[in-house]
């Protein structure tokens, strides 16, 4: 394995957490694909920053897809990670998404209220206008934020976290995410990846009791650097 500092972007941390930037591609966790996960890249850092010769402790708080980016929270003490799961339980974390779609939305900003339906097999959510058997209520708030040269970027908030929300709730309204072939997406993006990205965060420290506040740059690709011009 590399060393931990060549694929860990940190943009937070402190004895309590640690606060990364995902990249396309990489996974939160271990999964059946057998590649090294973040969780193991973090825990590689802190045991080469700090020395440690035992055992290191780090507690995945919250997932992202594999084809996306942004902010990830870990939490490096078992306190931080039981009182951060319940923040996002309480939903005292606020997260914000931006992602980049081909057509433009029927408003300029809206909320969507969804029922969402899992499928192990394929790995994807049925999105339904109605209340059905195994679905799940899913919530998300959006604004159109810039229009780029064939694209438009969306800035979204969450109120509900379901499996593959803003991508299926985004593909119900004909605005599929740019790479997003899974949902409905024409062509995949040169990295493999979609343009859906956390890309900001604010929550009270599980421990400190400070405001914390961060956002993450976004990946290193010519229609993300359009965004932030």
């Amino acid at each position: 394995m590399k060393s931990s500092k060549d694929n860990l972007q940190v943009i937070h941390e402190d004895n309590h957490i640690l606060i990364v930037n995902k990249r396309v591609g990489d996974i939160v966790q271990g999964d059946k694909t057998g590649d090294t996960p973040l969780s193991e890249i973090a825990k590689q850092y802190i045991a080469e920053k700090y020395d440690k010769k035992g055992k290191v402790f780090l507690g995945v708080v919250h997932r992202l897809d594999r084809p996306t980016s942004g902010i990830i929270i870990f939490a490096r003490t078992t306190k931080a990670l039981e009182r951060l799961n319940k923040m996002l339980r309480d939903k005292e974390i606020k997260k914000t998404y931006w992602a980049i779609v081909k057509n433009k939305p029927g408003k300029e900003k809206d909320t969507l209220i969804h029922y969402l339906k899992k499928n192990a097999k394929n790995n994807k959510s049925t999105v339904f206008t109605k209340e059905s058997e195994g679905c799940k209520k899913a919530i998300l708030h959006y604004k159109t934020i810039k229009t780029l040269d064939n694209y438009y970027l969306l800035e979204i908030d969450l109120e509900t976290g379901r499996h593959h929300q803003i991508r299926a709730q985004l593909a119900k309204i004909k605005c599929s995410i740019k790479g997003d072939l899974k949902y409905g997406a024409k062509r995949s993006n040169p990295d493999g990846g979609i343009c859906l990205h956390a890309r900001a965060i604010e929550f009270t420290h599980p421990v400190s009791k400070e405001k914390i506040k961060l956002t993450a740059d976004t990946p290193d690709s010519p229609i993300w650097k359009s965004c932030t011009k």
